[in-house]
């Protein structure tokens, strides 16, 4: 008989449906008759006990929220019922330690990446192009259309081949072959972006700091950078970033300022002979066997929903294990979502400062949040809620098991860079592509990314591996999702089970043998975080 509801923590007073419910159905659950009050859809809440108004709701063992009034055994949670509350952390109350997962079978495993001369190794190759200025974005697209259109020949795509046959008047598409690229080993990404000037001189020098981190991060060959010349992130802003973050980066970077170099077409001349010259270079850069403990995995949620929290998210977290286990890094952002678990992260902290670290980054996060005139509060997205997800809390402590269970070894604010192998806490905004562009700017070389609702974000430089909580996405989705969690809900497989099939598979796509969706799709999102309000 499959079950119908399941509850996350031995503490908790709150239930999850694991399948649909009608009003009326009585269901019997840990030595008891629950009568449900009111239709219940799948991935939605039902109390467990009666709350009287005010009373505590308690999911993964933490505090989610509160009764807006009394809320009946069996009734469902809404975001009526219910309202955001978490615990107040003031600093670390207890002393942590971890026994690490066994991973005697993990520990001759290998990958093939490319190795980098300060000892980093990529699961890509990429030659990167970008801007310093919102200003070269023109520039910058004008270069993609000639580098691609020559030297990543791809199919057509076939609803361009559409429009054609419609256009001319005829019935049959033309189908037209694909070729081989003329790079075997590397490929050639484009970015853009708003930033560089306006705004605040701290926005640029932000955005320096990120984009010096694309350059380092090992799944980076090589870059080409455009500059006008009188935008506030000057050539030496980015000049410092980079130096800051590796000051014996052995990487080809070719910089070009317009206002220095004359017209367009003499300036792209230049920069497309320089270009092709250092690409040649960089395509004979071969993949060899790697450690695991060179693996640097950003740990991502984007449309989660009810499911998240017990399948692919607490997946993830075993994953995260594995690698921290084997020497590797594992990196947790998205601060917003933390919010409500901060006294479980801030005890695992390795060091006390970096437990104050991230107590006062989340304080001053929120902060600039409510001056805003919103809140933390005010995060769950309307497909959050639609999927069970009702309060700020409860999204957070579902989320924060994407960092399973071991040490905290550094907090990081944005845009700083990965020093440390072990689980590290990364600032960001809870935004996914924000996130992912964050997590990649400070050194990951491939991101998990879980999702309920199907999301199609990637990222330019990092293979981002979609995995979905439930399998009726990755059915639907299919073309967008690389790995589903279903199997958990069900209970045909354990957590420990599937981040195994995980970890296989993230070595795989590390290694090259398998494109992740997102890749086919071309889907190179790249979106910057300005120090504003971005939830």
């Amino acid at each position: 008989m499959q079950k119908k509801l399941i509850k996350v923590n031995s503490s908790d007073n709150v239930a999850v449906a694991l399948v649909n419910l009608k009003a009326g159905e009585v269901i019997p659950f840990e030595g008891e008759d629950i009568k449900i009050l009111s239709d219940v859809k799948s991935k939605h809440k039902i109390a467990l006990e009666k709350s009287e108004s005010g009373a505590r709701i308690i999911m993964y063992g933490v505090l989610v929220g509160s009764a807006n009034g009394v809320i009946e055994k069996g009734d469902v949670l809404t975001t009526e019922n219910v309202k955001h509350q978490s615990e107040k952390v003031f600093g670390k109350t207890e002393s942590f330690s971890w026994t690490p997962p066994n991973v005697d079978k993990w520990k001759d495993r290998t990958f093939m990446g490319y190795h980098r001369e300060d000892g980093q190794v990529g699961t890509e190759n990429v030659w990167l192009f970008f801007p310093l200025v919102f200003c070269e974005n023109k520039n910058i697209e004008k270069l993609k259309e000639i580098f691609e259109r020559e030297l990543l020949k791809k199919k057509v795509n076939p609803h361009q081949m559409l429009l054609r046959s419609l256009v001319s008047g005829g019935d049959d598409v033309e189908v037209v072959e694909e070729s081989k690229d003329v790079f075997e080993n590397l490929d050639v990404k484009f970015i853009t972006h708003p930033g560089g000037c306006g705004g605040i001189r701290q926005d640029s020098e932000v955005l320096a700091k990120l984009l010096a981190g694309y350059v380092n991060n090992p799944n980076v060959a090589g870059a080409t950078v455009l500059s006008l010349g009188c935008q506030n992130l000057q050539i030496s802003i980015f000049k410092d970033a980079l130096d800051a973050i590796n000051p014996n980066l052995n990487k080809p970077v070719l910089i070009y300022e317009q206002q220095q170099m004359g017209t367009v077409d003499e300036m792209l001349s230049i920069i497309v002979k320089d270009s092709f010259l250092a690409m040649k270079e960089a395509n004979n850069i071969q993949r060899k066997p790697a450690p695991l403990s060179k693996l640097k995995v950003g740990l991502e949620c984007g449309g989660s929903d009810g499911f998240s929290g017990i399948s692919a998210n607490p997946t993830l977290g075993a994953v995260s294990d594995l690698l921290v286990a084997l020497k590797g890094t594992a990196v947790l952002a998205e601060f917003p979502e933390l919010c409500g678990v901060e006294q479980e992260l801030v005890n695992r902290c390795v060091d006390e400062k970096d437990g104050e670290k991230f107590l006062e980054l989340m304080k001053s996060y929120e902060k600039s949040v409510v001056a805003a005139g919103s809140g933390f509060d005010m995060n769950p997205s309307p497909g959050n809620i639609k999927d069970g997800l009702i309060t700020d809390a409860m999204k957070s402590a579902g989320a924060a098991k994407k960092g399973g269970t071991s040490p905290v070894v550094s907090v990081l604010d944005y845009a700083e860079y990965i020093h440390e192998p072990g689980l590290n806490l990364l600032c960001t905004p809870g935004n996914d592509v924000e996130s992912t562009t964050g997590l990649v700017g400070s050194g990951a070389n491939v991101v998990l990314f879980t999702t309920g609702l199907g999301t199609p974000t990637g990222n330019p430089i990092a293979p981002i591996i979609k995995v979905s909580s439930n399998t009726e996405l990755k059915e639907k989705m299919s073309d967008i999702i690389d790995i589903e969690t279903g199997g958990v809900i069900r209970g045909e497989k354990t957590i420990d089970e599937m981040a195994e099939e995980m970890l296989d598979f993230i070595i795989e796509v590390a290694s090259g043998r398998i494109k992740t969706k997102a890749k086919l799709l071309s889907q190179d999102d790249f979106i910057p975080w300005k120090r504003g309000v971005s939830l």
